[in-house]
């Protein structure tokens, strides 16, 4: 048995479902000497924590939430806790809505980060498949946001001191470098910023280029369910019709990657 390469962290929170799904295809398509896999239980207190429980190759860390503490610190914290137990050569963060359904998809991202030290993270900003026209609209929101970051974005910055970087490599699907997360002693909770723009940025500041991969070329091995958590559970503050239409959109990815089938292999389990 080799030295596991990539410590995967999945925070989870009241997704039984899907963190079923997202476990059972990691278990399918990848091989479980390459990775360590760390899931941090948000003080779910529900199924979905028993059924973590009964997991034998995965590291379950079960937090305590702090009272008051917003969904993206409490979900930063918990990668932070993840992260303090790393000691393979990448980490990688993954929400229980990412789907990976290709047998290479690890090799492809760390393809990507390797062989390059000036490189600190891959990843991607949104990981969905659309629509031509959507693409292109996205595109022009892009480049829109792009100029306005490069040029006035930076006049502001240095008046009012505030980053108007909006691109940076989420959560649902980043991997960085550990000896950078350790030789700079970074943490992907400090603000109310989510964990991926923190980490992003802190990176950035220490020099390191950040590599956006297409979504168009990554969803062929990663797939993401934007926001599910959020719409699973309304508590944590999504409008009425976000969650109506994220239903929607959550029964089709289900459906797409055969959900009902790997629910019913419990050997993925094993």
């Amino acid at each position: 048995m080799r030295t596991p390469e990539v410590t995967i962290l999945v925070p989870n929170y009241k997704t039984l479902e899907l963190t079923k799904l997202c476990l059972r295809l990691l278990r399918k398509f990848t091989d479980p000497n390459q990775v360590k896999v760390i899931v941090v239980d948000n003080d779910s207190r529900d199924a979905s924590l028993d059924y973590l429980r009964s997991l034998a190759w995965i590291e379950l860390i079960e937090r305590t939430a702090i009272p008051g503490e917003s969904p993206p610190l409490s979900h930063a914290r918990a990668l932070d806790l993840g992260l303090a137990r790393t000691n393979t050569p990448y980490v990688l963060s993954i929400h229980t809505d990412t789907l990976v359904h290709h047998p290479k998809w690890l090799d492809f991202l760390l393809a990507r980060i390797k062989n390059d030290q000036t490189i600190g993270g891959v990843g991607s900003w949104k990981l969905e498949s659309k629509p031509f026209f959507k693409k292109l609209l996205k595109k022009i929101e892009y480049t829109l946001q792009t100029f306005y970051y490069r040029c006035i974005g930076k006049i502001d910055h240095a008046l009012e001191g505030r980053d108007k970087n909006y691109y940076y490599l989420r959560s649902h699907c980043a991997l960085y470098r550990t000896d950078l997360l350790r030789k700079f002693n970074l943490s992907f909770a400090d603000s109310e910023d989510t964990a991926g723009k923190v980490m992003h940025r802190k990176l950035t500041e220490q020099g390191y280029r950040m590599i956006f991969l297409p979504s168009e070329t990554l969803i062929d091995y990663v797939d993401h369910i934007n926001h599910a958590t959020m719409i699973l559970n309304p508590e944590l503050g999504a409008r009425d019709r976000t969650i109506s239409v994220g239903l929607k959109r959550i029964k089709k990815n289900l459906e797409k990657y055969h959900a009902d089938e790997i629910l019913q292999d419990n050997s993925l389990d094993q």
